[in-house]
């Protein structure tokens, strides 16, 4: 009898995806835990975060023209810009979606502890399911389907669980609640809620934040697969990054005072070592997530923010002493499962043109070899390289 076993070229069709992996996962995983870290003892901010925001988007914008300028000319990138003025244009809608959600996490993060912060993120994941059908027209499979919905359960298990364990425990542990600082009667822990789902007005902005990333990873994909295949990528990062710095400003307008935040003392408050590297590491992101969508999917994307919660909480355990109860390793088990589940059946998304790919990461001739091989059972799927808009469709395949 043959036992499925997990196909990785299907999961990574290179070294250089693994390697995007990783990064990916862990630079997210330091955010939260770095934004946790520089709040104040009652988690308010000493600093400016919209600001903080803004500042990371302009340096994300300096490293992408830095990355560009390595190979071409800064007068190049100013006519790839102008040429591609209609595409600038379509990425102010991701990039609103980002700035939301950015600035979206400093408040969330404020109330909730990481871990509970990023399982309940993990909602997004049939979201970008039913998206990902929706812009790129093709149906995953049941067993995809049953995947990520067995991942939305063992992210909603910590939260559903932890009321009845407060509940029961609640006469009998009283010695545990007070060395470990935890309220039973609302499920927080130093002011931080740690029970999840409720019905609050911060349970809301964790659901915007939600939409807001599940509709700008998938359109990010679609332009960069699209829309915008033909164009470089450092020049599409470059797109995006001068669209959040308009829409990070317009919130300073709309907060009321845009040139207080750049007084002296506030950029003193942003100039601290753990304000700056929280800045680099969500530049880092920013970059990162671009690579991400371009090697593989938003649906991988999901699983890797999956993953996340793991360490997360494991981290918050050792640095916040955020103690990890039955109902969260019981979370794990079933979401490690579940990402086993997606290995043996993942979705397999190739941007437009094998030489649009290869042109602006300068991905390896043999790359496109390794992904005419990633089926065993001798289905193919190859990039449209039409020039007609009607047959420029997108390639994906299931297996």
């Amino acid at each position: 009898m043959k036992t499925a076993r997990i196909n990785w070229d299907e999961l990574f069709p290179s070294r250089k995806s693994i390697v995007i992996f990783l990064t990916y996962m862990s630079l997210f995983v330091s955010q939260g835990i770095l934004v946790t870290a520089s709040q104040r003892s009652d988690n308010s901010y000493s600093y400016n975060t919209v600001l903080v925001v803004l500042l990371t988007e302009a340096l994300k914008l300096v490293i992408s023209a830095g990355l560009y300028c390595r190979e071409h000319s800064f007068t190049s990138l100013i006519s790839r810009v102008v040429e591609g003025s209609s595409v600038l244009l379509l990425y102010f809608v991701p990039a609103f979606l980002y700035c939301l959600y950015n600035n979206l996490g400093f408040i969330n993060l404020s109330t909730f502890d990481p871990t509970t912060y990023y399982l309940l993120l993990q909602l997004r994941v049939v979201i970008t399911g039913v998206l990902f059908q929706i812009i790129f027209k093709k149906s995953l499979s049941r067993k995809q389907w049953f995947s990520l919905l067995l991942l939305t359960v063992g992210c909603m298990l910590k939260q559903w669980n932890f009321s009845l364990f407060s509940s029961n425990t609640t006469g009998g542990t009283s010695d545990q609640t007070d060395t470990t600082q935890v309220s039973a009667a609302d499920g927080t822990f130093r002011g931080k809620n740690i029970s999840g789902f409720d019905l609050s007005y911060s349970a809301l902005l964790i659901l915007v934040q939600t939409v807001c990333s599940c509709l700008a990873g998938v359109y990010n994909e679609y332009l960069l697969k699209k829309k915008g295949s033909d164009i470089n990528i450092y020049v599409q990062n470059v797109f995006m990054y001068l669209d959040s710095i308009v829409c990070n400003l317009l919130i300073l307008v709309l907060q009321g005072d845009p040139i207080g935040a750049f007084t002296s003392a506030n950029l003193r408050e942003i100039a601290r070592f753990e304000v700056i590297i929280i800045m680099v590491n969500n530049a880092a992101i920013g970059i990162i997530t671009s690579f991400f969508l371009k090697y593989m999917n938003s649906i991988l994307k999901t699983f890797a923010s999956a993953l996340e919660l793991i360490f997360t909480a494991i981290l918050c355990y050792l640095l916040f002493a955020i103690p990890i109860y039955l109902n969260t390793i019981l979370a794990i088990f079933v979401v490690s499962y579940s990402i086993y589940l997606y290995s043996l059946n993942p979705v397999v998304n190739l941007a437009n043109t094998p030489s649009a790919t290869k042109g602006s990461l300068n991905v390896p001739h043999r790359q496109t070899d390794d992904r005419k091989s990633l089926l065993t059972g001798g289905s193919r799927s190859r990039a449209n390289a039409s020039d007609s808009e009607n047959d420029d469709v997108l390639q994906m395949e299931e297996v």
